[in-house]
């Protein structure tokens, strides 16, 4: 009896122990997790240093103070996605579970439950005769959206032409707008000014 009783205090001790060893890095926790890398995949632990996220290698990485690594804000983390050789962004959340899709063409953090995105718009122009193909354009937006994906404000309505194509779009296109209070973005005009404009 006295063994049994052992052995079994000691199951969760051994399980906490395998789960989280051979680690090669930690990162502070943030939202109520933390992040941890073995080999060239992260995972995501909690606050009992259970692992809430299996390690994965679509996880998008956060520079900060203490180095680059995973970060939940507002419940979500940036994943991404090659299709066709072009990295697509979207978001997970604390399952795990994909809850906006990999659609966006760039991606930022969440902060306040919302964030900047870029967002892709293919039109249809018409119809080569001679290659019976449809003629398309692509063109990309920056947008404010929320925690669900929608999106609540355009900051470029003009939009900005995109050439669709991995040789072309080896990396992602710069966000140019950027958060400068809970209300107001700042964005860049044509003469590289800077415009302030009401997200809310």
């Amino acid at each position: 009896m006295k063994k049994a009783l052992i052995t079994l205090l000691l199951i969760p001790v051994f399980a906490l122990a395998q789960t989280n060893e051979a680690l090669d890095f930690i990162a502070p926790f943030n939202d109520g997790v933390a992040a941890i890398k073995k080999d060239n995949s992260w995972g995501f632990i909690n606050n009992k240093g259970a692992i809430i996220i299996d390690f994965r290698d679509d996880l998008v990485l956060t520079e900060t103070d203490y180095g680059s690594y995973p970060v939940f804000k507002n419940n979500r983390c940036l994943i991404s996605e090659k299709k066709d050789g072009i990295l697509y962004f979207g978001y997970i959340d604390k399952t795990g579970k994909k809850v906006i899709q990999t659609k966006f063409l760039n991606a930022l953090n969440f902060n306040d439950n919302e964030t900047i995105a870029l967002e892709l718009i293919k039109e249809e122009l018409g119809e080569n005769d001679v290659l019976g193909k449809k003629v398309v354009n692509y063109r990309y937006y920056e947008v404010i959206i929320d925690t669900n994906g929608a999106i609540k404000s355009y900051l470029n309505p003009e939009g900005i032409n995109i050439v669709l194509d991995k040789d072309f779009l080896k990396n992602p296109p710069k966000i140019t707008s950027k958060r400068i209070s809970d209300d107001l973005v700042a964005t860049p005009n044509e003469d590289n000014k800077w415009v302030i404009k009401s997200i809310k």
